[in-house]
C-alpha cells in the first residue's frame, strides 16, 4: 500500500511517500480503509520530535512508527475476531496511528460511525482537535449557560471546534484572531470577535468568566488581566522551547493557581471511545462543523505539514487518501 514514511524527526522534508506492507489486524482491531486523515498540531511536533520531554513516548532518535498520522475516517476493510461494535463496509472515523497511508489497523474502541452529514475530509479532522476544545471548556472550564469566554486562537484547529462547542453549552463567545480570519471567526457563531492585531485583551475592559487559550504567547498576567476575579484560564498548546514547547506555560500557570482567586488547572486532552460518541452526536445535530482550510492527496503531505507550520491556516487541513466506491 502507498503510505508516508518517516524515519527520522526533522521538518516536512523528511517525509517520503512510499510503498509499505499493508498492516495486519488483531483480535481487537478493525482494518480501516483510509479515505481521508486530518492534520494537527500533535502529528507537526511528531514529525519534529518535539517536545524534548516527550521523546521517550515516540522514540529518543527516530521515531517509533514510521507512519505519520492519528486522525482519520473510512470505511471497514475487515475486523478481528473479537470485534463485535463494526463490520466490513461500515464508514468510521477516529483515531489510531499510521494515519497517512491507505490502510490503518485501529483498535475498536478508537472509533465510531461516521455522521452521514459530514463528508470523510470532514470527519477525519475532528477527533484530536474536537477532543480538546472539548475537555478544555466542559471538563476544566466548566462551561455553563451565559458565562462569557474568551477563546484565543480562535481560528485554528482547536479553536474553531472551540468557539461551536461553546455556543453549544449557552456560553457567549468572544473569539480573539487576526485580521484575515475575523470573517470566519463570526460565521462559526462568535457573538463577538476580537482582532488582536487592532486590540489588546486587556484594554477592552471586558472581563471573561473563562479564557480559553489555545496557542498563543501572552503571559500569565496578560492573561489573568482579562478573567474576572474568580474566573478560569485553560491553557492549551503555545510556541515555546524545544524541551517542553506547550506544556511550561500551562505547568506554570497550574503551580500558581492555588495561591490566586483565579482558577488555571494543568490540562492535557486524552483521547476516549466516550467522547468521540459525544463529538458524533454534536456533528449529527449540526452543532459543530468542521472549519475546512485546505485539502491535499496523500503524496502532498509534505506539502500540508509546510502550510500547517507557516501558521497561516483557517481551521482544518485534510489529507484525501483515496475516494469511496
Amino acid at each position: 500500500m502507498k503510505a508516508i514514511v518517516q524515519t527520522e524527526f526533522g521538518s516536512a522534508d523528511v517525509l517520503r511517500f512510499e510503498e509499505v506492507d499493508k498492516p495486519v489486524v488483531e483480535d481487537d482491531e478493525v482494518l480501516v480503509r483510509v479515505l481521508a486523515a486530518g492534520v494537527h498540531a500533535g502529528d507537526w511536533l511528531m514529525v519534529r520530535g518535539l517536545p524534548y520531554i516527550a521523546r521517550p513516548a515516540f522514540g529518543l532518535t527516530k521515531p517509533k512508527d514510521t507512519v505519520p498520522g492519528t486522525d482519520l475516517a473510512g470505511t471497514v476493510e475487515a475486523v478481528g475476531s473479537n470485534v463485535t461494535g463494526f463490520q466490513p463496509d461500515d464508514e468510521v472515523f477516529g483515531w489510531g496511528k499510521g494515519a497517512f497511508a491507505e490502510y490503518a489497523s485501529v483498535s475498536e474502541d478508537a472509533l465510531a460511525l461516521k455522521p452521514a452529514n459530514v463528508t470523510h475530509e470532514q470527519a477525519a479532522t475532528v477527533p484530536t482537535s474536537a477532543f480538546t476544545a472539548l475537555q478544555a471548556l466542559r471538563d476544566k472550564g466548566k462551561t455553563e449557560p451565559e458565562q462569557k469566554v474568551l477563546i484565543i486562537g480562535a481560528s485554528g484547529g482547536v479553536g474553531t471546534f472551540a468557539v461551536q462547542i461553546a455556543k453549544s453549552f449557552g456560553a457567549e463567545v468572544t473569539g480573539v484572531c487576526s485580521t484575515p480570519k475575523v470573517d470566519m471567526v463570526r460565521s462559526l457563531g462568535a457573538d463577538h470577535v476580537i482582532d488582536y492585531t487592532r486590540e489588546d485583551i486587556a484594554e477592552t475592559g471586558q472581563r471573561y468568566d473563562l479564557i480559553l487559550d489555545t496557542g498563543g504567547n501572552r503571559s500569565l498576567s496578560h492573561l489573568r488581566s482579562a478573567l474576572t476575579p474568580t474566573g478560569t484560564l485553560v491553557i492549551v498548546g503555545n510556541t515555546g522551547g524545544p524541551w517542553l514547547n506547550g506544556i511550561g506555560r500551562t505547568f506554570r500557570a497550574s503551580l500558581l493557581s492555588p495561591f490566586v482567586s483565579q482558577r488555571m488547572p494543568f490540562f492535557i486532552s486524552t483521547r476516549n471511545k466516550e467522547d468521540l460518541v459525544v463529538l458524533k452526536e454534536l456533528l449529527e445535530t449540526g452543532k459543530i462543523t468542521p472549519a475546512m482550510d485546505r485539502t491535499y492527496s496523500l503524496s502532498d503531505v509534505p506539502e500540508a505539514f509546510r502550510y500547517f507550520g507557516d501558521g497561516h491556516a483557517k481551521g482544518k487541513i485534510a489529507i484525501t487518501v483515496a475516494t469511496a466506491d
